[in-house]
């Protein structure tokens, strides 16, 4: 069976051609998706759509990168100057289908903004600037055990980060299983369910490594199981 994996996309009215706009997914999420055997669908994150209804017919959610969370969302009062990119469409959208997905236990992988948005959902916060990890190669520490380990066969796997925000105190739940050099937390999981989070992007070298394809190839193989006792 194939599995149908739910992908908020981003607004944009600047697409040529597009009449009246887009709603679009970077190709190498869903490339990677493809490659591990699932069928992505792109959801319009503006629709006028209850979104708990809309994640019940999908097998599995993908949040991606993209812009900063709103920083009211977490209840900061101060907003650091290099916080940039919000949209409030996306936010709530995102944050809306993180908790269906959650509801109707769902596998979830959630990269860069989406272990972001992850964490804010589970009444977490973020750190909202740090400086140089942006177009950053560099390895990360994976705790042994974990899932993100089993899926990537490594403990130390080299991805690409393009991020200047962090998650700073833990949403609910949540255990820290990947940490770079600094310390900073690179990845998150729930214990008890298939929930996955990484800060750096595996979309970027997943077709060359298969350590960051394995991430894909592991979370559609959670939702093909989803597929089997749902349908």
């Amino acid at each position: 069976m194939i599995p149908l994996i739910a992908v908020p996309g981003r607004l944009r009215d600047d697409i040529r051609g597009a009449r009246g706009g887009a709603v679009l997914s970077g190709r190498r999420y869903l490339d990677a998706l493809s490659r591990a055997g699932a069928l992505p669908a792109i959801l319009d994150p503006s629709a006028p759509l209850d979104v708990a209804e809309m994640l019940a017919r999908f097998d599995g959610l993908l949040l991606l990168g993209g812009g900063d969370v709103d920083p009211a969302r977490y209840g900061a009062d101060d907003v650091h100057p290099e916080v940039g990119g919000i949209d409030e469409h996306h936010d709530a959208f995102e944050l809306a289908a993180l908790h269906a997905a959650l509801d109707l236990d769902l596998p979830v992988l959630a990269v860069c903004r989406g272990c972001q948005v992850l964490n804010v959902a589970l009444g977490g916060t973020l750190r909202q600037h740090v400086d140089d990890h942006r177009g950053l190669l560099h390895s990360v520490a994976v705790v042994p055990g974990s899932r993100t380990e089993a899926a990537m066969g490594t403990a130390a796997p080299t991805g690409w980060s393009r991020h200047h925000q962090v998650i700073e105190r833990l949403g609910a739940g949540l255990v820290v299983t990947a940490r770079d050099a600094d310390g900073l937390v690179e990845g998150v999981e729930l214990p008890d369910r298939w929930v996955v989070g990484v800060q750096w992007h595996p979309e970027d070298s997943a077709a060359d490594d298969p350590a960051q394809q394995g991430l894909f190839d592991a979370f559609v193989a959670e939702c093909r199981d989803h597929c089997r006792t749902c349908r």
